[in-house]
């Protein structure tokens, strides 16, 4: 191998010095500058350790001669457009969270959950409340139109109550009849009469003994077994077969005549002809409990009011 010329001029661009502190050697002029390469020595090694945990390995680990230099850790940077970022040798790593921060998010995370509850419960609270106020006011609505509606029921009532008693009341002015009333102990014996006739009680039977009423047109004649009313009422505290004997002994004379006919709920005879006391008249007789009753006209020129009445005849038996 032949020996190589000086070479002129800075064999390293750069500057930067070689590997073990001396100059390359310079190539000729004409020539391009070409690194020789040089066999390093058995005993120059490097750590494979080293390179591999990233650690700059030992200058005087490189082999003698050696243009190329190791690259040392670089800083962490922003990198390059298009290329790869270099995070140097520091290694990411992370540590938990200090105790305070944790409480803090715990008590953050508490909050939360209560302000949500909290939340909740207002919206159902509010949405209760909100029904209550419509239910009452649909209740009032209700009550108060339920309560309307009764007084106008009420009102309607009695006004056709006022009128219903009005009417009757015209109805009864111009009924031309009026209710006779007897005493109840002696079974209520009622009928109707012409109400331009009057009565007159004689006796009331109040303390017991016979019931005498009578009525006329006008004025009440006076009363004696001789005088001449429309009618005469007598409830005799006697049996009706001793009533009755007598006007059967004037049937029997051919006096009077005697027929039998409903009174009431009863069975009555009515003898008409001379009646006792120089009456022409009608008498009807029929069984009242323990009681005669005696319903009598004293004259024929009542007869049609008469019969008109016994068809009214009510009592209580």
């Amino acid at each position: 191998m032949q020996n190589q010329p000086p070479m002129t001029g800075n064999p390293n661009p750069t500057g930067a010095p070689a590997a073990n502190g001396a100059n390359p050697p310079v190539p000729p002029a004409g020539t391009s500058a070409v690194a020789q390469p040089t066999v390093a020595p058995a005993s120059a090694t490097v750590n494979p350790l080293d390179v591999a945990s990233g650690a700059m390995p030992d200058p005087l680990d490189m082999p003698s001669g050696s243009v190329v230099a190791p690259v040392a850790p670089q800083p962490f940077g922003p990198s390059a457009p298009g290329t790869v970022p270099n995070f140097g040798s520091a290694a990411v790593t992370s540590t938990p969270d200090p105790v305070p921060v944790v409480q803090a998010r715990k008590k953050a995370n508490r909050n939360l959950i209560e302000t949500i509850i909290l939340v909740i419960v207002s919206i159902v609270a509010m949405v209760f409340i909100g029904l209550f106020i419509w239910k009452y006011i649909e209740w009032d609505t209700v009550k108060t139109d339920v309560d309307g509606q009764i007084d106008a029921a009420v009102a309607m009532a009695v006004s056709e109550n006022t009128t219903k008693l009005e009417n009757e009341f015209t109805e009864r002015e111009k009924y031309p009849y009026k209710s006779f009333m007897g005493p109840a102990d002696y079974g209520s014996l009622s009928f109707e009469y012409p109400k331009t006739w009057n009565i007159y009680v004689a006796r009331d039977a109040s303390n017991g003994g016979d019931y005498e009423a009578y009525l006329n047109p006008g004025e009440v004649q006076p009363v004696s077994a001789t005088t001449i009313n429309a009618l005469r009422v007598t409830i005799r505290d006697q049996a009706f077969d001793n009533v009755t004997r007598t006007y059967d002994s004037l049937v029997r004379t051919g006096k009077v005549a005697v027929v039998t006919r409903n009174v009431g709920s009863t069975v009555a005879n009515v003898y008409t002809g001379d009646l006792p006391n120089n009456i022409r008249g009608t008498v009807t007789i029929f069984k009242l409990r323990d009681k005669t009753v005696m319903i009598q006209a004293d004259a024929a020129i009542f007869s049609d009011e008469y019969y008109r009445l016994l068809d009214t005849v009510t009592f209580v038996e």
